[in-house]
C-alpha cells in the first residue's frame, strides 16, 4: 500500500490547495502552541478547512490537556481530525469519543527514548493512530512538534511494529531521506512542516521532490 502523506502547518487556502494538488491525503493547522513553528489562529483553521474537499483528513493539532477545551477547539473549526501533541489523561479519550462520535482521535508520541515504546503501546487500545514526532515535552518551554530533528527510527519500526493502529511518522523528513524512512519504518503515513517549506512558505519545488520520493520508496 502506498504511503499516505500529511502536509502539516498548513495556513492558507492556496497552501492546503498546493499540498492537495501534489497528492496530500492530509492537512495539519496548528492551534496555539508553547513552541515552534506554524502556529495560526482557530478563526484562520476556521476559514480554511470548508475549502478543503471532503475525503481529505483536516488534523487540528491541539496541545491542551482538557477535553471541554478540545471539544470547543473541534466545535469551532470543524476539523474531522484531532491531533493531541501532547500526554493527556486517559480519561479524555472516552470523553472525546462520548462528546465528538465520528472524530477521529490520533496521539501523538515523541520518541526521545525507549520509553516511547511503552508510551505508544499503553495508549495505542484508546485511539485510531499514533503520530511519532521528535519533540521534547519534557523541557521548561515544550517541544511538541515541528522541531525539524530526525528520531530513531529504529524505534519509530519496534513502534509500528508492537501496535495495531496507523502509525504515522513525523520528524525532520525531507526529500532527501524520506525514501529511507519509508523503508525502515514502514508508516502508515508520513508527516512533516519545515521539510517542504522555504522561507515558511510551502516551496512547490520540495513538494514535487517529496512526493516523488515518497512513490519510489513506496512502489
Amino acid at each position: 500500500m502506498a504511503t499516505k502523506v500529511k502536509i502539516c502547518c498548513i495556513k492558507s487556502i492556496e497552501e492546503a490547495r498546493l499540498a492537495l494538488r501534489y497528492g496530500a491525503s492530509a492537512l495539519g493547522f496548528v492551534s496555539a502552541m508553547p513552541s515552534g513553528p506554524g502556529p495560526i489562529s482557530e478563526d484562520q483553521i476556521a476559514a480554511i478547512i470548508p475549502f478543503v474537499p471532503s475525503g481529505i483528513a483536516t488534523f487540528l493539532l491541539t496541545s491542551q490537556h482538557d477535553s471541554t477545551a478540545i471539544v470547543r477547539q473541534q466545535q469551532k473549526t470543524k476539523a474531522n481530525t484531532l491531533q493531541l501533541v501532547d500526554t493527556v489523561p486517559f480519561t479524555v479519550y472516552s470523553e472525546l469519543r462520548a462528546e465528538l462520535p465520528g472524530i477521529t482521535v490520533i496521539q501523538v508520541i515523541h520518541v526521545n527514548g525507549t520509553g516511547a515504546v511503552g508510551a505508544a503501546e499503553a495508549v495505542a487500545p484508546f485511539v485510531d493512530a499514533i503520530l511519532l514526532d521528535s519533540g521534547n515535552p519534557n523541557l521548561p518551554v515544550k517541544q511538541l512538534g515541528g522541531t525539524g530533528r530526525v528520531h530513531d527510527w529504529k524505534l519509530s519500526r519496534t513502534i509500528r511494529e508492537r501496535v495495531t493502529v496507523p502509525v504515522y511518522l513525523a520528524g525532520g523528513l525531507r526529500p532527501d531521506n524520506v525514501a529511507d524512512a519509508i523503508r525502515l519504518v514502514h508508516p502508515y503515513a508520513v508527516d512533516l512542516c519545515s521539510g517542504v517549506r522555504t522561507n515558511g512558505n510551502l516551496d512547490e519545488a520540495k513538494l514535487s521532490a517529496f512526493f516523488s520520493q515518497v512513490s519510489a520508496a513506496s512502489s
